[in-house]
């Protein structure tokens, strides 16, 4: 059920019901306690009177010199209780008490039924208790005497007592009242500045859910609600970097697009022209072609990208011969480097093996090394190098180019990134897709560059053939 008023209440109310359970559970320990403790001293009193005057009496009765109403007077008088002597008539199982003297002037038939009396009588021990008179609490004891058969009671009023008990009551009632009503201002109070702290957070977190980033969330409370509220600036920051990075991706994406398509409509425009000659014609289908081919593999990468953030991108671990790998692509390579004046070498070790997925070990050589000879001007040597490093197998593709400036490295592997003054061709995905199928095959691809030296690395883990099995085949 919906509580009115939100956290407000809540808070409130909860604050209510620690003050008034804990002063309740104070009053159910204090008052009860208090009220034994006080009855218990009254007893251990009368107790320690009833023994004297148990004393007393004993020593008069030895000397000759008891006198029953005259005992009992001043017994009474020094103890404040009221006294009286019974006799004991009877055998143990049928006792009957009689008054032989009593303090009290009331008198009267029903004292000589008092239960703390008979049961001293009948065990001949002391008894103390806590009796009800006429609708009066009374502190009773009663002590058998060295007479056979005697028994002395001491009764006293315990009112004092309990109208002490009973103004710690209402003191704490009192307490408790104010404490609840402080609880409530208190605690509305409290839950009000907590309930508008939350609020703005709920209302940062609307603008996020809105798409608005501006903003900043900032609240400078170092409790939980200060931590939430940087939590939640912290997603905003993350949130506003990824719309951003989307808003990019969608305009590059649309850019890449959008120039190939411009430039086949121009050209098959062109094409419907019969006036065209045939040598034009073929150069304007060769055009065409490498557009398509253009769109075909921006489609491709698109597709690759989308398959990886979605996690469906299946990667194989098999072993993979670097040695191999360098040498299909320097040859699938190798028209393009002989048409932009490039020299395409390798280096290949026949002992480099990885544990990858040998199509994307492949994939990936393919975006470094065309990388390369797409980005360098003509006569620049592009190398491709495998080696063994330890534990791990380094594919790497070395240019001896102008380089790459220091503020662009580290931004190179972005989606759609590209330096600026470079040849304007290819997608700007190649990177970006080598980066995330390095990472995938738990590898790395890492660049470093100067002037006169340009290497993209990838770095994977070396494939170790069990002891006694043959080595892997080279071809």
């Amino acid at each position: 059920m919906r509580i009115p008023g939100g956290i407000r209440v809540k808070l409130t109310l909860a604050l209510l019901a620690i003050v008034g359970g804990a002063l309740l559970t104070a009053y159910a320990i204090v008052v009860p306690s208090l009220e034994r403790r006080l009855v218990a001293a009254k007893l251990d009193q009368q107790e320690s009177d009833a023994r004297a005057l148990a004393v007393l009496y004993a020593s008069r009765e030895a000397q000759n010199e008891l006198r029953l109403a005259d005992f009992v007077g001043g017994a009474a008088f020094v103890s404040n209780s009221r006294v009286v002597v019974f006799a004991v008539d009877g055998p143990r199982e049928a006792q009957v008490l009689r008054s032989l003297a009593d303090s009290s002037a009331v008198g009267g038939a029903e004292i000589e039924r008092d239960p703390t009396a008979h049961a001293a009588a009948k065990a001949v021990m002391t008894v103390r208790a806590r009796a009800r008179h006429e609708g009066r609490e009374y502190a009773e004891v009663a002590v058998p005497l060295l007479t056979a058969g005697n028994v002395m009671l001491l009764s006293s009023s315990i009112s004092d007592q309990l109208a002490t008990v009973e103004l710690v009551k209402r003191r704490l009632l009192y307490a408790t009242a104010a404490a609840l009503l402080i609880a409530l201002v208190l605690g509305f109070a409290v839950a009000a500045i907590h309930a508008r702290r939350l609020g703005l957070l709920q209302r940062a977190a609307d603008r996020i859910a809105e798409g608005a980033f501006d903003e900043p969330v900032v609240d400078n409370g170092a409790d939980e609600v200060g931590q939430l509220a940087g939590s939640f600036d912290r997603m905003r920051i993350q949130l506003a970097q990824l719309d951003l990075a989307r808003k990019e991706f969608v305009a590059n994406a649309s850019h890449e697009l959008r120039t190939p398509l411009f430039s086949l409509a121009g050209f098959l425009e062109l094409l419907a022209d019969e006036d065209l000659d045939e040598k034009t014609r073929s150069e304007f289908l060769a055009t065409t072609r490498a557009q398509v081919d253009r769109l075909t593999k921006l489609a491709t990468d698109l597709l690759d990208l989308s398959r990886m953030d979605a996690g469906r991108i299946r990667i194989e671990h098999e072993e993979v011969g670097l040695a191999e790998v360098v040498r299909v692509v320097a040859e699938e390579l190798g028209a393009l480097a002989d048409a932009s004046g490039h020299t395409l070498l390798v280096e290949a070790d026949d002992e480099a093996w990885a544990f990858a997925d040998e199509e994307r070990v492949q994939q990936v050589a393919r975006a470094l090394a065309g990388n390369a000879l797409v980005h360098t001007p003509a006569g620049t040597v592009v190398r491709l190098r495998v080696e063994r490093r330890g534990a791990r197998v380094a594919l790497v593709v070395e240019d001896d180019g102008p380089g790459i400036p220091p503020e662009h490295l580290g931004r190179v592997f972005q989606r759609f990134y590209r330096v600026e003054g470079t040849v304007a061709s290819g997608s700007g995905l190649g990177l970006a897709i080598a980066r995330e199928l390095a990472g995938r095959m738990d590898g790395t691809v890492t660049a470093a560059s100067r002037h006169g030296a340009t290497a993209f690395t990838l770095v994977l883990p070396a494939y170790d053939a069990p002891p006694g099995s043959p080595a892997p085949d080279p071809a």
